[in-house]
């Protein structure tokens, strides 16, 4: 039976009757991290001793809400946690002043001002792959017509990340909301909107971004999704300027997640190859500080049978058998389709930038396939050399694809490096991003 998680709050024990307030001194967990019920969370000093602050239950570590070096009331929490326990429904927090159920009424954000530095930066960029490793020759075990070396050959791919059965869309996205929160040195109360673009949404509604949003235990902020397929993820980061520049949000939190595993026909060789799954996840907010967005480029070309899918969700349900529930795709027309689209990207970018070919320092597209990616360099002008490509060992993650591919090519990035984010998907959608570093 699958496990239910829910999130309750964590409260420093009292050492004597007398005491109401403690001291933390070192945290041994860190937001994202997993526990097992009786690990030492935390060193604390109360007037009577220093003692270690136990698990009370196996869980996951949402949000830490005290520093070290901290006093904190016995009366207030000190972590939020999330657990499967179903003891924990009805743990009664020691000296707590307010129970966890009390229901906190929505408000309407304020209007932020602008602050006075002009502009958008990239802060943290995280991401999160599931395990699970598919290899072309476990794909191939059922086809003794097709070898692993010929699929390498038509996509790039040896192998790519498959979700197991209990993950979830929104666990995805909540990990790699986590790690992009953790290196954009912001707190997560700090963050005004949530975007998460998506073709595979936990449900139809509420949306995945509003799922994350619990998770996070934010309130009062505006979330939704968006589905621009493999330009999602570059879409979100368009919206959340806007939002920026319009004065509506300071830090806005992008998700590009994707669960395809689920959504491929054996027998369709055209796709079942191609798709892993993923999160990859960035802070957008005002100022100067972080990583400049100089120029971005939107648009949608309605050609919709080039890839397509016309039920929606991240599983195949029960139900119009007239439906056609798998990923479908024309090879032949996608692949000229975005190959022109590509190099077209690169080339506007450059030159809405004010750059050279010889000043993008990195191209990070897409990770659509090799060949398309190949065949877009020759016409753009840059060499494919310059081309960060991960697609070998990850796949094709669609939206998750580019804050993926940022993540793994981070340690080779260095301040003043120009980047162009591109992307080319169903629609078809089209969505380029010039970056400083």
């Amino acid at each position: 039976m699958e496990k239910t998680y829910f999130k309750i709050s964590l409260y420093l024990p009292a050492q004597g009757a007398a005491e109401t307030e403690a001291t933390i001194i070192e945290w041994n967990v860190a937001e994202g991290a997993r526990f097992s019920k009786g690990d030492v969370l935390a060193q604390v000093d109360s007037a009577k001793s220093v003692f270690d602050f136990e698990a009370p239950c196996d869980g996951l570590v949402i949000r830490l809400l005290r520093l070290e070096g901290e006093t904190v009331p016995l009366s207030e929490p000190v972590m939020e946690i999330e657990t499967s326990d179903p003891a924990m429904r009805d743990w009664i927090p020691p000296a707590a002043s307010r129970p966890e159920s009390a229901v906190v009424p929505a408000v309407a954000p304020a209007l932020l001002a602008p602050r006075e530095e002009q502009g958008t930066v990239l802060l943290g960029v995280g991401g999160y792959l599931p395990p699970r490793v598919v290899t072309n020759a476990e794909l191939v075990a059922s086809f003794p017509e097709i070898s692993e070396q010929y699929v390498y050959q038509v996509t790039g791919i040896r192998q790519r990340h498959w979700a197991d059965g209990e993950e979830r869309p929104s666990n995805m996205a909540f990990k790699a909301a986590l790690e992009a929160i953790r290196k954009s040195g912001i707190a997560t109360k700090e963050i005004d909107a949530i975007i998460v673009a998506t073709t595979t949404p936990d449900m139809a509604m509420p949306s995945t971004a509003c799922i994350l949003q619990d998770r996070l235990c934010l309130r009062s902020i505006p979330a939704f999704d968006l589905n621009a397929a493999c330009s999602g993820w570059l879409y979100a980061v368009s919206m959340a300027q806007g939002m920026i520049l319009s004065g509506l949000a300071r830090n806005v939190l992008t998700v590009g997640v994707e669960m395809q595993s689920r959504l491929l026909d054996p027998s369709d060789h055209s796709a079942y190859f191609l798709f892993g799954d993923g999160a990859g996840a960035a802070i957008v907010a005002s100022g100067t500080s972080g990583h400049r967005i100089h120029r971005v480029i939107l648009s949608a070309d309605p050609q919709l049978q080039m890839a397509r899918r016309e039920s929606p969700g991240y599983a195949i349900l029960n139900g119009d058998e007239q439906v056609d529930p798998w990923i479908r795709m024309d090879g032949h027309a996608l692949f000229r389709a975005a190959t022109d689209n590509f190099a077209y990207l690169i080339r506007q970018t450059l030159a809405q930038s004010g750059w050279t070919e010889q000043d993008a320092r990195w191209i990070i597209p897409h990770q659509a396939n090799s060949r398309i990616l190949k065949a877009a360099a020759k016409r753009s002008g840059v060499p494919f050399e310059r081309f960060f490509m991960n697609i070998e060992h990850v796949g094709n993650t669609s939206s998750a694809s580019i804050p993926l591919a940022i993540c793994e090519a981070e340690p080779q990035l260095k301040p003043g490096d120009k980047l162009i984010l591109c992307a080319v998907g169903a629609g078809i959608t089209t969505a380029a991003i010039s970056i400083e570093w």
